[in-house]
């Protein structure tokens, strides 16, 4: 097991993951039109009773577009809103149907690994259904 990074060093990993997909991001961010065409492709969406927060777009925007935004420097308070849309809003199951083209699973799946680097992931339980 290693230990934890120094968090300059952890916001260093952070960026390196945001400069490899920069283009794409970008690109994807621009190109959104907030349409919510793809919402109805997200059965979180349906099940939530079409909350706004639970649309593909929503989720990639206020995720990874945070995190581009700010160039990492987030808050603990919102790489906790980051990690909740990107885990407990999502499951990643790929089903998200963009009209203009956008990958948003990768998107989402990008802004995982950057909260990763600044050790934010998925909570998990450890306790057991008697």
């Amino acid at each position: 097991m290693s230990l934890p990074a120094s968090p300059a060093m952890a916001l260093g990993r952070m960026r390196r993951i945001l400069d490899g997909k920069k283009d794409m991001i970008r690109l994807s961010l621009q190109a959104c039109a907030h349409c919510a065409l793809c919402a109805d492709s997200c059965f979180k969406f349906r099940q939530s009773g079409r909350d706004p927060t639970y649309m593909p777009s929503y989720k990639m925007i206020n995720s990874i577009g945070k995190i581009w935004r700010t160039r990492g420097h987030l808050s603990d308070d919102e790489l906790e809103d980051v990690r909740e849309l990107a885990w407990d809003k999502c499951v990643l199951c790929m089903r998200c149907a963009c009209p203009v083209g956008i990958n948003i699973p990768s998107l989402i799946a990008l802004a995982r690994s950057a909260c990763r680097e600044r050790g934010v992931w998925r909570w998990h339980t450890t306790r057991r259904n008697a």
